[in-house]
């Protein structure tokens, strides 16, 4: 999910704190403050450095994954399968800590970085969720899979209704190429995403079922053994031994179509991604507006964008929709990663790179899926805003914003090792006053927390309000309250 409206009030809020200051650079600002002028254009290159860093990251991570669909498709086996999935997990690492760079106009949200002609960034095509899995390949419906949850509200791919069974799989008569993914999320509750992240999961694991393939998936979460999706290695088979659900020897072409389905949504999303990348380096026209102040009153507004990146991920958009919506409805569909059960790393990284922001800092990746970050070639060690505010002697709020995101990272890392221990977010919110779910409520309650530090810092910089930096409207979640519903 994603909020398209926010950007045109981060750039509002600049433009307001622009227009009621009129210090000039190093005099007195936000009430006490006297602000560094080079001191803050530091804090802004070095997030222009993170950014750049971290998306070239998961330009690099998605070519791998690339190369292993590309194996995947032409030799469809259990090991090639197998290898397909970890690469998408690896090509997450690096991605979830970019989503603090939404919400400001940046290049992940719209291409010429002035909200106020409307979004057109492709982080729709790159990361939208829920999926709209029926438009694209069977489903099963039953207990934790309803109608209203695969439910196709709208969309422009030329499937013919009813959606399912038809989709685009079976639809041969549809190309399967970029024209078509790019017809993604356009209905507006978006239950049509086709493209991404998410997509591509969905085709490696299928939908998050019982081993035996029913849709009773209450029981296998029961259990605490839920581990994903089991879309068979038949489901790609090149000959007759090809599968589709509960067609046993169906059509092969069902399975070449899901083949180049993977393949060119990789593709689209490597170009994304790159494009996305590129606004980021060094000379590139948007690096160059957002970093580039002649003065403090400029450099305030960038700071403002990145103060507004930081919150509304952490209260509206990760803990309010993408952890309190599924906690408090008990959905496995509205969890971010519900195909593969990777929403313990989502959570983690997502609020990893509201941290990197903060301090300045991006270790690089895990390639190996242990929890620790060992591709570190683009790691960035650099000058965050917890050293300009120790700088200007700002201490107290310092430590205040350094406790809620140790807070924030403490209960984060309790769900991150209950799913490794075998219980799964899945698992965890399926009571959502029970002890499994506690590290979640904590993590929610936190992230609110933490979003409050962070608008502290607007305030106590003279930057912006507390509403600037976390829209009111973002979420429609009580995140004070985890178990309400949202």
């Amino acid at each position: 999910m994603h909020f398209r409206a926010l950007t045109s009030l981060v750039l509002g809020a600049s433009l307001a704190t622009l227009s009621c200051s009129g210090d000039g650079p190093g005099e007195t600002t936000g009430g006490d403050v006297e602000h560094d002028l080079d001191k803050l254009r530091m804090v802004l290159e070095t997030n222009a450095d993170i950014a750049y860093a971290a998306y070239s990251d998961s330009v690099a991570t998605a070519q791998q994954l690339a190369a292993a669909i590309d194996t995947l498709v032409a030799d469809p086996t259990e090991a090639n399968l197998t290898a397909a999935k970890q690469a998408w997990l690896v090509a997450r690492e690096p991605y979830g800590q970019t989503e603090v760079f939404r919400f400001r106009a940046s290049p992940i949200d719209d291409t010429n970085y002035d909200a106020s002609d409307g979004e057109d960034g492709p982080e729709g095509d790159i990361n939208a969720w829920p999926l709209g899995e029926a438009l694209i390949d069977y489903v099963v419906e039953g207990t934790d899979f309803g109608a209203d949850q695969i439910a196709v509200t709208g969309h422009q791919t030329g499937v013919p209704d009813p959606i399912p069974p038809n989709n685009i799989i079976v639809a041969t008569d549809i190309a399967i190429d970029a024209a078509l993914l790019a017809n993604t999320a356009t209905a507006e509750d978006e239950h049509d995403v086709i493209a991404g992240y998410h997509a591509i999961e969905f085709l490696l694991w299928g939908q998050d079922l019982n081993a035996d393939g029913s849709a009773d998936t209450e029981s296998s979460r029961e259990t605490g053994a839920d581990t994903g999706g089991h879309r068979p290695v038949t489901d790609f088979a090149l000959d007759d031994t090809c599968t589709s659900g509960d067609t046993v020897n169906g059509s092969p072409e069902h399975c070449q179509r899901r083949g180049a389905y993977l393949k060119v949504a990789v593709a689209k999303l490597i170009d994304d991604l790159t494009v996305v990348r590129d606004g980021w380096a060094a000379g590139a026209d948007y690096r160059a507006a957002f970093t580039t102040v002649d003065d403090v009153d400029a450099a305030k507004g960038k700071l403002l964008e990145i103060l507004v990146g930081m919150g509304t991920l952490s209260e509206g958009e990760l803990g309010g929709e993408r952890m309190q919506i599924a906690l408090s409805a008990n959905s496995q569909e509205d969890e971010h990663s519900c195909f593969s059960d990777n929403t313990h790393r989502d959570i983690w990284l997502n609020a990893e790179g509201v941290s990197n922001a903060y301090r300045g800092q991006y270790a690089g990746y895990d390639s190996t899926l242990d929890g620790s970050d060992d591709q570190t070639g683009n790691a960035v060690d650099g000058y965050g805003i917890d050293d300009y505010l120790s700088d200007l002697g700002m201490t107290e709020l310092e430590g205040n914003v350094a406790a809620a995101l140790a807070a924030t990272e403490a209960s984060y890392l309790a769900i991150d090792s209950n799913a490794r221990g075998g219980t799964p977010f899945d698992v965890m919110i399926m009571d959502a006053g029970g002890d499994a779910a506690a590290a979640a409520r904590d993590t929610i309650v936190n992230l609110n927390a933490q979003s409050a530090q962070i608008a502290n810092i607007a305030v106590d910089l003279g930057v912006g309000s507390p509403d600037d930096v976390v829209d009111p409207e973002a979420s429609a979640c009580n995140t004070k309250d985890p178990t309400s519903e949202c």
